[in-house]
This record gives structure tokens, C-alpha cells and sequence, in this order.
């Protein structure tokens, strides 16, 4: 492991020699790993979990120099896109990403979590401040979504960087969550707020 991080500083330290690294991992103007990348490299290097499964029509646009994992008994649908080209995605157990998902990293999910179709998950944020330059060339930043275990994600939610959702909450469908979510919590809407939350000394879940 400390051999693989010496190659890993050296080169990021060297600019002309991460940008040949960089070409052959990835076609230019592609955010898609090369087919030997992912045949070869990525097995090696990346967790995969006992009974995990990934469907055969889900695009991994999954890249060694960041981290991957895919825990127990987790599933990625098909249709589904997982990119960690600018940011760690980590998959605990027993998850299950839904046909059409979209995750960006940098994500975190926690175990035993539920998510449903066209979940799209980006904690990647492009820059647009300035007006003489396309928004594409400018500069990216990048803030961790973290999804706590035995959440649910509904259809069609999208979950916004830097965003925090607590345990065992609920993000109704078609919510845009733009603020941390509470544990035991259920968020509807556009932006998504909390309309109920769990009382534990009545053992009820209460409207807000």
C-alpha cells in the first residue's frame, strides 16, 4: 500500500506526468474509463463485496485513483451511472441503487439503504462566476453527500453536494434536498423540508 501511494504522489507531483497517466486511463474530452482499465485494473483495486452485484446495463465510470467500494449484498440496478472520476464513492452493505440512479462523488451511503429510480446524487458542483468563460472550463469544487444507513431515497429525488442526510430518514419522491436532513426525518419538496420527524418517548412519527 505505501509503494502504491509513493506512485500516486509522484505523479501528481509531476504535471506533464499525470496528464500522459491521466490520457491513458480515460480518452480526452471522455469522463469513461478505458476498456483496460476496467478489465484490468479496477478488479485489483477496488472493493467489491460477497453476494454484491452490479447489472450488466449499469455504467461504471469507476477510475483507479480514486476510491471505490460496493459492500455486502449491495446491488446497482441497471441504467444506473457511477462516476468517482472527481470524488470517493462508497457503498456500504446491503444497498441498492435503482434502476437510472446517477452518483457523482464524492458519496458516501450507509448500510441497509434504499434507493429507488432517477436518484441523482452529484457532489461534484460546477463553476460559473465568470462570464467570459464556459461554464464547463471552469473550475469544479466538490463537498461529500453522506447518506446514513436504513435511509430511504424515493423516485426522482435529486440530493445536491455537501448535502447530509441522517439515519433511518425518508427523502419523499421528487424531493430537491439543498440542506442537511435530520435522523429520523422524512423531507418532501422543492427545496425539500421536514414535514415529519420520530418521537421516540411516544413512539409515534409526528408532523412538523
Amino acid at each position: 500500500m505505501s509503494t502504491l501511494l509513493t506512485i500516486k504522489e509522484r505523479i501528481k507531483s509531476d504535471p506533464k506526468l499525470k496528464q500522459f497517466v491521466h490520457r491513458m486511463i480515460m480518452p480526452r474530452n471522455q469522463a469513461k474509463p478505458r476498456l483496460w482499465v476496467r478489465w484490468f485494473v479496477n478488479p485489483f483495486i477496488h472493493k467489491k463485496g460477497k453476494g454484491a452485484i452490479v447489472r450488466r446495463s449499469a455504467r461504471m465510470d469507476v477510475f483507479p485513483f480514486n476510491r471505490f467500494d460496493l459492500g455486502e449484498l449491495s446491488i446497482v440496478e441497471d441504467f444506473a451511472t457511477v462516476n468517482n472520476g472527481v470524488g470517493d464513492v462508497i457503498i456500504g452493505n446491503r444497498v441498492q441503487i435503482g434502476i437510472g440512479n446517477v452518483l457523482i462523488g464524492p458519496v458516501t451511503i450507509a448500510d441497509n439503504v434504499i434507493i429507488a429510480q432517477n436518484v441523482v446524487m452529484s457532489g461534484l458542483n460546477h463553476g460559473y462566476e465568470d462570464p467570459d468563460l464556459p461554464i464547463g472550463q471552469q473550475k469544479c469544487t466538490t463537498a461529500e453527500i453522506y447518506v446514513g444507513a436504513d435511509s430511504w431515497i424515493g423516485a426522482n429525488a435529486v440530493i445536491t453536494a455537501g448535502v447530509r442526510i441522517g439515519e433511518h430518514s425518508v427523502v419523499a419522491g421528487g424531493s430537491v434536498v439543498t440542506k442537511n436532513v435530520p435522523p429520523f426525518s422524512v423531507v418532501a419538496g422543492n427545496p425539500a423540508r421536514v414535514i415529519k420527524q420520530y418521537n421516540p418517548g411516544k413512539k409515534l412519527w409526528e408532523r412538523v
